[in-house]
């Protein structure tokens, strides 16, 4: 019987219905979290809607500040304040801010400020940061925890202006750089950074006989160029957006920044003042609606943050993220 059956040749397979294959189940990994598996469909659907919602929550309000700043004033009138959908190109607002009156004289000043700010910033940040990241430096240890103490410890408001007022720097330029020179985050940011340098390269330059301050400039400092580029965008923006120190500090309507000079017309209602007449600009024929010019004064203080961004935006990942993690 065994015999015969083989020798009889392979059992035919029993028929089977025509059809395309079931998928394979999805499995997860069994070391892998549940929330890194792959998405389902709904899930990935409702990313989107939410992530398309905050993009319009941004650009809308954006759009709206930037056509009205360029409408009409029968546009303005028509839409009964902002204005959504264009229809008439008037830069009659640009042209009266920019004509030699505060804002000109604003933009000035806070580009001053800036570029002195950012500049002072990142020369002190860059020395301290590099001198606490060597564990043999002297006072290493107090020092440093003297700077992370500011986290817990703030002076408070009278203080600082007693000590700013003291050092006779009321209604100077430099009550707004001085005071936030160094930012003790970006401090530790930039130190943790340092500390990834390969010590073995830094013994080799000493070897070959190159000072710290060599060492700083030739070896570390183009190694950090993605933490140095961030933690400058975040000086130069902070810089930029100085108001509550110009409340402070700044009494002449000459050295008012941007910013002050932004709260004077939306908060307290008053007209820009422009040089000349109001009425005899080039390429002006009528005075501009008063809603125009704030948003005007809005989008001027806004748009140096925008064209910067994207040049440094590549740097965030690896300038912040690797600082703080690895350090």
């Amino acid at each position: 019987m065994t015999a015969q059956l083989s020798g009889a040749g392979p059992v035919p397979a029993a028929p089977t219905t025509a059809g395309p294959p079931a998928p394979p189940p999805r499995r997860r990994h069994p070391g892998r979290p549940v929330w890194a598996g792959r998405p389902s469909t709904s899930l990935t659907i409702g990313k989107g809607v939410v992530l398309t919602l905050l993009v319009a929550a941004v650009l809308v309000p954006l759009w709206a500040v930037l056509v009205t700043s360029l409408a009409s004033r029968g546009t303005i009138d028509d839409a009964g304040g902002m204005v959504m959908i264009p229809r008439e190109f008037d830069p009659s607002a640009y042209i009266t801010i920019f004509s030699g009156g505060d804002v000109t004289r604003a933009v000035w000043v806070s580009t001053l400020v800036t570029v002195f700010g950012t500049t002072v910033s990142l020369v002190l940040t860059v020395l301290a940061a590099y001198g606490l990241s060597r564990p043999g430096s002297v006072a290493h240890r107090g020092l440093l925890f003297y700077f992370l103490l500011t986290f817990l410890i703030f002076p408070g408001l009278v203080p600082s202006y007693l000590v700013v007022t003291g050092l006779g720097l009321k209604d100077s330029l430099w009550s707004l750089i001085l005071p936030s020179a160094i930012s003790v985050f970006n401090l530790v940011v930039i130190r943790a950074f340092f500390m990834n340098v390969p010590a073995e390269l830094l013994d080799s330059a000493r070897i070959d006989g190159a000072g710290e301050l060599r060492i700083l400039t030739r070896i570390v400092l183009p190694l950090s160029k993605a933490v140095i580029a961030v933690v400058g965008l975040f000086y130069a923006v902070g810089y930029w957006n100085v108001y509550f120190n110009a409340v402070l500090y700044i009494d002449s309507n000459d050295k008012f920044p941007i910013q002050r000079v932004l709260q004077s017309y939306i908060l307290a209602g008053q007209s820009p003042n422009v040089s000349g007449a109001s009425v005899s600009l080039p390429g002006v024929t009528a005075y501009p609606p008063t809603l125009a010019v704030k948003m005007a004064v809005v989008v001027v203080t806004v748009i140096p943050a925008v064209i910067i961004y994207p040049f440094v935006q590549r740097h965030f990942t690896k300038g912040v993220i690797t600082g703080a993690v690895k350090g």
